[in-house]
């Protein structure tokens, strides 16, 4: 998100109006609705997680430590077990719905 100047972008009459109730400071206008992106959804963000976590996992499957996966991965080991855990419930719900 990047900032825009309310005099180069809305009508005077508008600006003027906003100023009588703020003057000068910032104000954040909300996306529509509709409009409105998940985290991570432009950026491509949240499918890197996503397929890391899942190679966090795998590494763990193959028997890598805890220990090492956090350096590998340069997370806290209690972050690696979190994603653990989580990926391992991901896997169970995955099987009971292709069942």
């Amino acid at each position: 998100m990047r900032y825009q100047k309310a005099n180069e972008i809305l009508p005077e009459e508008l600006v003027e109006l906003i100023q009588n109730y703020i003057d000068g400071e910032y104000v954040y206008i909300p996306r529509k609705q509709e409009n409105k992106r998940t985290w991570g959804q432009r950026t491509g963000a949240r499918e890197e997680r996503k397929l890391r976590d899942l190679s966090i996992y795998e590494d763990y499957l193959s028997g890598i430590c805890v220990k090492l996966l956090a350096e590998r991965y340069y997370l806290s080991e209690k972050s690696i077990q979190r994603i653990v855990l989580q990926e391992k419930k991901n896997m169970k719900l995955d099987k009971a719905a292709h069942l």
